[in-house]
């Protein structure tokens, strides 16, 4: 990467500030943490974060290890992103596998038509994190995502069992981050606090990111359920009286097969989804998210658990 790589296309003051506070972010975990990982999913905000840590680190590498927890229901078209762009950066990756902890008999799969790894991630990623002793991961979540998301700080305190407390949290005045922990203590640290959908991918537009190719327009084969568009696929079972049809579609959040619906788009180029972005009234996992589905505090009980 040239130097002009890492410079933006125009200036934006909003954009600007949004990339500032996160470039601070990322240099406070770095001074901080002595084993910092940074979760990537292959999804737009994890690409983001990956731009933001080439930008606070350049002309070095940034200090992180990339860990993707891999369900093994993973969309194809993202895994391929996931293994061209870590080559591309020359990271360190760490994949922790969902499969293999079925197969080792330490997690148990669900069954039945609406059989879901999503939950299996969660202590799948508390394992990879105490095996390789990371005592920060830093995340892209966003507080316009999910009523759950807003309750979190910057520096997110977990307890020794990855257990979140949204009552347990660091004050942070100023912009002061504390991140204090013990051993075997971490924290979740979200430089994409402030970011809304919008500002994302107005950031991919500037910076000209890559993408995988299922976040734009495309014909799929699919299915209604519980009024959402499911990709037919190997590991969803569709039900007696689920038809499958071909549409076009695009995703709008990159998650396991099982549970990320798609939605209806004609949107093929970044300033198309940016445009159809801006007139949405449905949050992306409002939208896309089944395992979102099942009450309103589904992602507040998976987050206390430890999920991301």
């Amino acid at each position: 990467m040239t130097a002009s790589a890492v410079m933006p296309v125009d200036h934006d003051p909003g954009l600007d500030l949004l990339e500032a506070e996160a470039i601070f972010i990322m240099r406070e975990v770095a001074a901080e943490f002595e084993r910092p990982a940074l979760l990537f999913s292959g999804g737009k905000d994890s690409i983001v974060l990956l731009r933001l840590a080439q930008k606070a680190f350049w002309p070095a590498r940034f200090p992180f290890t990339v860990l993707h927890v891999e369900t093994g229901h993973n969309f194809p078209e993202v895994l391929e992103f996931r293994d061209r762009r870590i080559a591309e950066l020359k990271a360190r990756l760490v994949v922790a596998s969902v499969q293999e902890a079925i197969d080792e008999g330490w997690v148990q799969e669900e069954r039945g038509p609406r059989a879901s790894r999503n939950r299996l991630q969660t202590p799948v990623l508390l394992a990879a994190i105490a095996r390789h002793q990371f005592d920060a991961a830093i995340g892209g979540a966003r507080r316009d995502e999910e009523k759950a998301r807003a309750k979190e700080r910057v520096f997110s305190f977990r307890d020794e069992f990855g257990q979140w407390d949204p009552r347990n949290q660091r004050p942070e005045l100023w912009n002061l981050y504390n991140g204090l922990h013990l051993r075997g203590e971490h924290m979740r640290v979200f430089p994409l606090s402030n970011w809304t959908e919008l500002d994302v991918w107005r950031y991919i537009a500037r910076e000209g990111l890559d993408i995988p190719s299922i976040y734009f327009a495309h014909e799929r084969e699919v299915f209604v359920r519980d009024g959402m568009l499911m990709a037919v696929s190997p590991y969803l079972q569709q039900l007696p009286h689920e038809r499958s049809f071909r549409d076009t579609v695009r995703y709008r959040t990159v998650g396991d097969m099982t549970c990320t619906a798609a939605v209806r788009s004609t949107a093929r180029t970044v300033e198309e989804i940016i445009a159809e972005v801006a007139t949405a009234r449905v949050t992306e996992r409002g939208a896309s998210r089944a395992d979102d589905q099942f009450s309103e505090a589904a992602m507040e009980d998976r987050k206390r658990e430890g999920y991301f």
